[in-house]
């Protein structure tokens, strides 16, 4: 199998992320300790050593945020080749709580962008794929089920779906939708009500709706939508208090020396 992820502490745009070549297993990727010349640091201690440095209303921020985090659910791209959209759906999923995003890179146009995130990579697991297939065999096995937005072949109503399950929310192209591979590989269809002489939601609109209809189903049926185990959420503390201190590396690095 041939991903890529993209972790904010990586400090790099996501195109330009490294290739991973095993299931990314479990669904939260910085539960690893952090490799930093030939050191390693679990979040614990990532957390101990940069917290001090991390403002009160920063950790406030962070804390609040992570209330609202899920894995659950996660959105899926096939094929854009806009990077506003792509960049529109990344910041929707974000703003929601959605903490991972896959995007199959099938566009020679996407893969050319330079930056299309305006920010939101920073905070969201971004993992990237160059195969329709080897992305959904490996969300599969993190137990999601294959949901493809499509008009096509009756498909469910989204209001009928349960976003408490582990779901993986597929959105197609701006031109052609979901392809017929990631279709034939998909567990249901699912669609947004359309009402009008409209034929389809722009890509973006789309997502909007269907992320925050997925929230609210979330909290409906159970009373919550973050559901972040103790461990997914301490490492997610470490990752953010990363991104939130100016040099961490070196200052992590010479906290060993200290001690």
């Amino acid at each position: 199998m041939r991903g890529s992820f993209s972790s904010p502490l990586d400090g790099a745009p996501f195109q330009q992320t490294r290739i991973i070549t095993r299931i990314m297993q479990p669904r939260c990727p910085h539960l690893e300790p952090l490799h930093i010349e030939g050191e390693y640091f679990p979040p614990a201690e990532i957390i101990k050593v940069l917290g001090p440095l991390v403002t009160v209303e920063r950790k406030k921020r962070i804390n609040a945020t992570l209330d609202h985090r899920t894995y659950t659910m996660t959105p899926v791209m096939e094929g854009l080749y806009d990077r506003g959209n792509v960049s529109a759906v990344l910041r929707s999923g974000e703003a929601l709580g959605y903490q991972s995003a896959h995007i199959i890179q099938t566009s020679p146009n996407f893969k050319k962008a330079k930056r299309v995130t305006q920010g939101a990579e920073k905070w969201l697991d971004m993992h990237l794929w160059e195969s329709t297939a080897e992305c959904i065999h490996a969300l599969k096995a993190q137990g999601y089920k294959i949901l493809a937005t499509s008009l096509e072949d009756r498909p469910r109503p989204m209001a009928e779906i349960d976003f408490t399950e582990p779901s993986a929310l597929v959105f197609g192209n701006e031109k052609d939708g979901v392809s017929p591979e990631l279709l034939s590989l998909a567990d249901e269809r699912v669609a947004i009500p359309m009402l009008g002489f409209s034929q389809s939601f722009n890509i973006s609109v789309a997502a909007a709706l269907s992320f925050y209809h997925a929230y609210r189903d979330r909290v409906s049926r159970q009373g919550y939508h973050g559901d972040l185990t103790t461990a997914e959420r301490e490492a997610l503390t470490a990752t953010y208090y990363f991104r939130s201190v100016g040099s961490p590396g070196p200052i992590l690095l010479r906290s060993r020396i200290a001690d």
